[in-house]
């Protein structure tokens, strides 16, 4: 069942920067989807616009279907409505996300109140139950942010998501600033709860191996376009656009010694999104551009099954013996 299919979407600010461009995306119920890139590529800007949570004045093109109705179309008093009961966000920096005058287990008990109507008493069970299903006894209810560790705050911030039972979750990030230790046990917990609940998931980060071990699929974007989609293993291991490949190869890899003595990197800096430049807008950092690259931007194609790629050098996979076949009988006289 399709959760979530996003369509020519497109975020431009009131300074013009181009932060998405044109991105085609869908998500199935119980699936994690990851989305990795330099920062400043739009992937942050992508989740907001999902739920509408871009600053006033943003101009936001396309179609966001969630469970076949258009979030971009919606009214204000249905788009609150959908914020939590459907779709949450588990927002980048748990410290500064979070209320510091609040306690957390109000904080949970907030969306619980609002969207479910529930008393006081219920909304604070409810709060119990979920600090536990994220590994925090109950008792931490009572305590304010700045008294939980940088793991704690980041289950608070998986509970508050889970409050109202969600079928999409957005994670930005939520690893940033934890130890190695700690990033496992969130990613282990977001991945079991999305088994448990069959919730859709948008995992958001720079790490192109933690996604790969994580998720089904992966997107990886650039410039504000996704040039490489596929299983995320496949994209991972084997690339086919020249910065889906770099930006794998600048993680060393376990055992393998020509990594970890001489990991790659990708000289320069993403473009400034106000002033792309013309063609395809990695062209001035590909060690593969063509003369061609500068003038002329290349649309996804299909290289293999369920694999996208957009890029001058990839081909469409080879036709099977079958079709080859049956090509030469239909041009044999």
């Amino acid at each position: 069942m399709t959760l979530l299919e996003v369509r020519d979407l497109e975020v431009t600010y009131t300074d013009g920067a181009a932060a998405v461009r044109g991105v085609d995306l869908v998500l199935e119920a119980g699936e994690k989807l990851g989305l990795a890139g330099e920062s400043g590529c739009g992937k942050s800007s992508l989740a907001l616009a999902l739920l509408r949570l871009l600053p006033a004045g943003t101009r936001v093109g396309g179609q966001v279907l969630l469970n076949g109705e258009d979030v971009l179309t919606m009214r204000w008093g249905r788009i609150r409505a959908v914020r939590w009961a459907q779709a949450s966000v588990v927002f980048q920096g748990a410290m500064h996300s979070l209320n510091p005058v609040h306690r957390v287990g109000d904080q949970i008990a907030e969306p619980i109140l609002l969207h479910r109507g529930a008393t006081a008493a219920e909304a604070k069970r409810r709060a119990g139950e979920l600090l536990e299903r994220v590994g925090l006894p109950a008792a931490r209810a009572g305590a304010y942010p700045h008294e939980l560790s940088g793991g704690q705050r980041q289950r608070v911030m998986i509970a508050m998501a889970l409050a109202c039972d969600p079928r999409l979750i957005i994670a930005d990030e939520p690893t940033t600033a934890l130890d190695v230790m700690i990033q496992a046990q969130i990613l282990r917990l977001i991945g079991q709860l999305v088994a448990d609940e069959d919730v859709g998931l948008i995992l958001i980060s720079h790490d192109l191996a933690v996604l790969a071990q994580t998720c089904d699929r992966l997107a990886v974007m650039y410039a504000g376009r996704v040039v490489e989609e596929g299983p995320a293993r496949q994209v991972h291991e084997d690339a086919r656009h020249p910065y889906a490949a770099a930006l794998s190869a600048a993680f060393p890899r376990i055992g393998d010694p020509a990594s970890r003595y001489a990991p790659r990197g990708l000289a320069g800096d993403p473009p400034d999104p106000s002033a792309l430049p013309s063609g395809c807008a990695f062209h001035p950092r590909c060690p593969a551009a063509l003369d061609g690259c500068a003038t002329h931007d290349q649309p996804l194609r299909d290289v293999g099954p369920g694999r996208r790629a957009a890029c001058v050098h990839v081909s469409p996979p080879a036709a099977t013996d079958a079709a080859v076949a049956a090509e030469e009988v239909r041009t044999t006289p």
